[in-house]
């Protein structure tokens, strides 16, 4: 059970409005009295901070907004004084425009050493005034930034597939992939569990760098999930990434302990994905098909099913996710208010009770929605580059205490986004040892999923119930979820846990159960 820890919205401990280590440190014994094994920590390092952390100048070091090495160094030791594993973020696809490479490349000149660290190009047409492909950025626009022209008239453009200040390195550059192993041994040396890979799949581009045969922009690669058919993607999922995981599977595999890393990698199919968790690659990759199942009891049933008939062949673990820091809340997701919290406690007390790691996103235990974020207030940069696509609402800082803002999150005004004043009924003070609260419903299943999770079998057992009910059975527990619209009947045994009230010996709409 992994804990997703966005580092700017966890805990604020010297009270300037932003999270920090020393913030999270203080918080790690609710993690364990949750009943969680480890977090995720977003990126912590040095960094101009305009796609919050994920440009990255320094990938030794620690942000001073965030503290310094030394409290990267106490938090790790108290977690694990605490029985918590530490998982960080790796951001390997791209660097800040402000990390000393790109800064050198720049200096350089076309055709240096130095540039040959990232994907550089020459435009096409007259002028070279074109882009050097039709590859478009994840962010939104095109996915190349030209440069000025040089003292002889000469110019170049460098790829960038998120914000222009997130220059994509050159994997195939063998300084790249030296660079980065250095980084995972200086972590790992310091104790660190493991890693999130982010972008996973986009190291690797095609050699040749060439158009994109369709009418799909590469900043659709996440909704592909949902197509049948397959997409050409030149910048995504290349082969050559394979080896590299192989790679990177020896260097953990080296370090004493359980040292793992899961990738995100969104990919076109299911089997691409499991290509990532083959037994000499990495541990685990996220299964994003559970996020983006509808609230429908077959979509549900089906995720379950193509998970490990994917998964098998592999002998790989799976994962579960229905919340992050990139997309809207599950609560919100499934349809808002009190429908919406129903429906993401019961997606949740499904997914627990599943095989493999469950990733939880930091607030969701308090039934936490997306928020509307003031215009004038968002900071994501794809909002900037769009107009529309923006993150900011599901990355409002946790409320912990208090019946204001900033609710115990650290100082006495907002923090860096606004904090809605109706949380205050749902602060974790607030839900402690309240009956029914969504922190008490995760306490309690992740308290009695221990006492099976270990022992149950892989296996699990879709039953055959009504078109609007998911029921399956692993081991001793049978789980039941109704996503219709009228009550239905439980089978026979102990109610263990319950997303809501039962009605008469019946499971309500927009509810779950253990039965043991």
């Amino acid at each position: 059970m992994v804990y997703q820890v966005y580092v700017r919205s966890f805990a604020d401990a010297n009270g300037d409005g932003l999270g920090d280590l020393p913030g999270i440190t203080k918080r790690l014994p609710y993690l364990r009295d949750l009943g969680v094994d480890a977090l995720w920590i977003t990126p912590f390092y040095p960094s101009p901070q305009h796609d919050a952390g994920y440009d990255v100048s320094d990938y030794l070091d620690v942000d001073p907004r965030f503290g310094t090495l030394a409290d990267a160094d106490a938090l790790l030791t108290r977690a694990h004084q605490l029985g918590l594993r530490v998982v960080v973020d790796l951001v390997p696809n791209h660097t800040s425009d402000q990390h000393e490479w790109f800064q050198q490349a720049l200096a350089a000149g076309p055709g240096s050493p130095e540039r040959d660290r990232f994907l550089f190009r020459k435009g096409r047409g007259r002028g070279r005034t074109q882009p050097p492909n039709n590859w478009t950025s994840v962010f939104g626009g095109i996915a190349w930034e030209k440069l000025p022209e040089g003292p002889d008239g000469s110019t170049e453009w460098y790829l960038h597939l998120f914000d222009r200040t997130q220059p994509d390195l050159n994997w195939r550059n063998p300084e790249v992939r030296a660079m980065f192993a250095d980084v995972l041994r200086f972590w790992l040396d310091r104790g660190v569990d493991g890693f999130r890979v982010d972008v996973a799949h986009g190291l690797f581009k095609d050699k040749a760098l060439r158009d994109q045969r369709s009418a799909h922009p590469s900043s659709q690669h996440v909704e592909s999930m949902l197509e049948t058919d397959t997409k050409d993607e030149p910048m995504w999922d290349q082969p050559e990434v394979h080896d590299l995981y192989r790679e990177w599977r020896r260097l953990l595999d080296s370090y004493d302990g359980d040292r793992m890393a899961v990738a995100e990698a969104w990919t076109q199919t299911p089997a691409r994905t499991a290509a990532f968790v083959r037994p000499d690659e990495l541990q685990q990759a996220f299964n994003f098909a559970w996020l983006l199942a509808k609230w429908d009891a077959g979509d549900l049933a089906d995720c379950i099913r193509r998970t490990f008939a994917t998964l098998d062949p592999v002998g790989a673990s799976p994962t579960w996710v229905l919340s992050n820091h990139d997309v809207v809340r599950h609560a919100t997701r499934y349809g808002g208010g009190k429908v919406g919290v129903a429906r993401a406690r019961a997606a949740t007390l499904a997914m627990l009770a599943l095989p493999g790691s469950a990733y939880l996103y930091q607030g969701e235990e308090l039934g936490l929605e997306s928020v509307d974020v003031p215009e004038e207030l968002r900071q994501d940069p794809a909002w900037f580059r769009t107009g529309k696509v923006w993150r900011d609402h599901c990355r409002v800082p946790m409320p912990w205490s208090g019946a204001r803002p900033p609710f115990g999150f650290g100082g006495r005004k907002q923090p860096w986004l606004p904090m809605p004043s109706e949380w205050a009924a749902l602060t974790v003070q607030a839900q402690t040892g309240k009956r029914g609260s969504t922190l008490e419903l995760y306490r309690k299943a992740l308290k009695v999923r221990r006492t099976f999770a270990t022992s149950a079998p892989r296996e699990v057992e879709i039953l055959d119930r009504a078109r609007s009910v998911l029921a399956f059975r692993r081991g001793p527990v049978t789980v039941v979820l109704n996503a219709g619209k009228r009550p239905v009947a439980l089978p026979k045994g102990k109610v263990l846990v319950n997303s809501g009230r039962l009605a008469d010996g019946k499971l309500p709409p927009d509810t779950a159960v253990w039965i043991g």
